[in-house]
């Protein structure tokens, strides 16, 4: 049947259409005839039929005059909708004065209720004909789902240009103004972002296409790190003014995908199979309102923890990930419980896991800036090496089933202070592990993510959208990289697959070079890279020169080599660490350059204590004592 319709030329559907009309035309005016004077003078109503071929030949005429055949279905909206009231409001004109004319006894109301049963059969014969056809066109080809971010003006636009499209079908709005969300708007039900995620799972929704070309480059780009770092291609529309035609529309739809920036795609795991070290248990998330802390609680959300404990410094973060998990929990599931506090402080954190029964721990708070950390030592080594020794205590104190700390690629003959911090936090656990009876402690070590704070790809963005130029450090400079949703998803089963004592290391792909990734953000941008070769390029790229602690390369383990794991992307290192007296020694030594704010004791002792760190010349010609 769509075959045929869709064979038909523009004047044969045209044709159709008028005929549907003119048969419409006596069903309407039997109709207001029965309801006026009754079913009884049907029979008897030969002066009334007798005028009805010449009120359908002048509403033929009238439908023509109004281009009503020309209008496609697929675009029969309000503006064809009044159309049809005027056709209607002809025909019924036309058939009171051949009536008039006729000297037919017909109440002048019988007439406006021909008129208006006339508009409503009309109307209602195209409606339902479209969906008959939309119907067959999706069995006939299965149409992708997508979401649109976006649900102002060129949102709407997009949603309704997009709705006969013949491989996309929109089933949703996604936009965060709480005025909008639970509203039907262009047919769809607009949500609350925190909610996508949910929804488009069970629908099988994997694309967002972002439709916000007011909103400012820098915050569109933050707005597709989190959709991409949840799974979604995203795609982004620029001003509806810039477009023609829905197919111009749909040519406009830009990809901004990171797999497409790294060069390769990210790995798909199974998290829902590792449900059982996370299901029905306490589990507490140290930096819960960080990149990597908040992705942890969403995806374990999903794993149905009986209680998700978020520990956060920041007053802010820790409001806006509670209040986000909430949205996404609803009235029903884990409790939530935010809890307000620092590692570094002892007895708040062991009565956090006192009372709360914390049967899991997934440490991630930590200080990892380099730059920063590097010009504050001291708060650095007392957040990310003290704090950490203060959770892994408290875990081992009151039994805690597993703590999994959170480590970075800059752990590895580290050159700052910042890496220097986590390697002497990797050897605090592996020394707690060696002592354990009954936790089992283990590190995940991975590198760069997409989308956590400070992320270079929103900065580039950002240097974009402001005309450049994107500056790097090193013309050479190379960076392992991962989305948070995938590094996130291999540390929650790097977690289950612990039994004490091992450091995991991530399967990353290869090192990125950053001038590449540079020239492709560019270029996914619709710039154009500005250098020797093209003077007349839109974006500079420039160097600025490596920052203290920073280094050319990372790497992912300074052993002899990585050992494989029952999963393809996870291995373990197998690195050397210090004996029990030899941690205590590096803690008491660090607590006393802490509580002396002795930033070039605190740096001896990491030059001591950690392989390949030494302290950079700058530091040793600064301050010697206090500072």
């Amino acid at each position: 049947m769509l075959g045929w319709i869709e064979a038909r030329t523009r004047t044969q559907k045209g044709a159709l259409l008028v005929a549907i009309d003119l048969f419409l035309i006596p069903v309407a005016g039997l109709l207001a005839l029965a309801l006026f004077l009754g079913l009884s003078v049907l029979p008897t109503a030969s002066g009334a039929l007798a005028i009805l071929p010449p009120i359908a030949l002048l509403s033929a005429c009238c439908s023509v005059l109004l281009g009503i055949p020309r209008i496609q279905l697929s675009t029969f909206e309000m503006a064809a909708t009044g159309r049809a009231a005027l056709l209607a409001a002809s025909t019924a004109s036309c058939a009171a004065i051949l009536g008039w004319l006729a000297g037919l006894a017909v109440p002048p109301g019988a007439y406006v209720t021909f008129g208006l049963l006339f508009f409503l059969l009309s109307v209602v014969t195209r409606l339902a004909l479209r969906g008959l056809i939309r119907y067959l066109k999706n069995r006939a080809t299965p149409r992708l789902p997508v979401v649109i971010y976006g649900a102002g003006t060129t949102g709407v636009q997009l949603a309704q240009a997009l709705k006969d499209h013949d491989h996309i079908m929109p089933i949703a709005l996604v936009d965060d103004n709480p005025a909008l969300q639970g509203l039907q708007v262009a047919g769809l039900t607009v949500l609350h972002p925190a909610r996508l995620p949910r929804f488009a799972e069970p629908r099988g929704v994997r694309r967002v296409l972002l439709a916000m070309p007011s909103v400012p480059r820098g915050r569109q780009a933050q707005i597709a790190t989190q959709l991409q770092g949840q799974g979604f291609e995203v795609q982004a529309l620029p001003s509806f003014a810039q477009l023609v035609g829905t197919e111009t529309l749909i040519d406009k739809l830009t990809p901004v995908s990171p797999d497409t920036l790294l060069g390769r795609d990210s790995h798909r795991i199974d998290v829902v199979s590792m449900g059982g070290i996370y299901a029905g248990k306490s589990v507490l998330i140290s930096g819960a309102g960080g990149s990597i802390g908040s992705e942890l609680c969403r995806q374990l959300i999903g794993l149905r923890p009986r209680r998700l404990i978020l520990f956060e410094l920041s007053e802010l973060a820790l409001y806006e990930v509670e209040r986000e998990l909430r949205v996404l929990m609803g009235s029903e599931g884990t409790e939530i419980v935010p809890i307000l506090g620092s590692v570094t402080d002892p007895r708040h954190v062991q009565r956090v896991i006192e009372t709360h029964g914390v049967e899991v721990i997934l440490h991630a708070a930590a200080y990892k800036h380099v730059p920063l950390v590097e010009a504050n030592p001291l708060a650095g080594l007392a957040n990310n090496v003290l704090g950490t020794h203060t959770l892994a205590g408290a875990a081992r104190k009151f039994g805690v089933e597993r703590f999994i700390l959170i480590s970075t690629d800059k752990a590895v003959r580290p050159a700052s202070v910042m890496g220097a911090s986590k390697r002497l936090s990797e050897m605090v656990v592996r020394d707690l592990a060696l002592r354990s009876q009954s936790t089992i402690f283990a590190t995940v070590r991975f590198g760069n993510v997409l989308g956590s704070s400070g992320s270079v790809i929103p900065l580039f963005q950002a240097q974009i959208a402001a005309g450049g130029p994107i500056t790097l450090t090193h013309e050479q400079i190379t960076r392992y990289f991962m989305t948070i949703e995938e590094a996130v998803r291999l540390v929650l089963r790097a977690g289950a697959l612990a039994n004490g004592g091992e450091i995991f290391v991530l399967d990353m792909g290869a090192p990125v070079a950053i001038r590449d990734l540079a020239r492709r953000i560019v270029e996914a941008s619709g710039h154009t890279v500005r250098d020797e070769a093209n003077p007349n390029g839109d974006i500079e790229i420039v160097t600025t020169g490596l920052r203290p602690g920073e280094k050319l390369h990372e790497e992912l383990t300074s052993g002899s080599g990585l050992t494989v794991t029952t999963h393809p992307k996870i291995m373990t290192a197998r690195e050397p660490g210090l004996t029990e007296i030899e941690v205590a020694s590096a803690l008491r030594a660090l607590r006393s350059a802490v509580g002396a704010g002795d930033n070039q004791a605190a740096r001896q002792v990491l030059a001591r204590w950690v392989a390949h760190y030494n302290v950079p010349d700058a530091a040793q010609a600064g301050s010697q004592g206090p500072g």
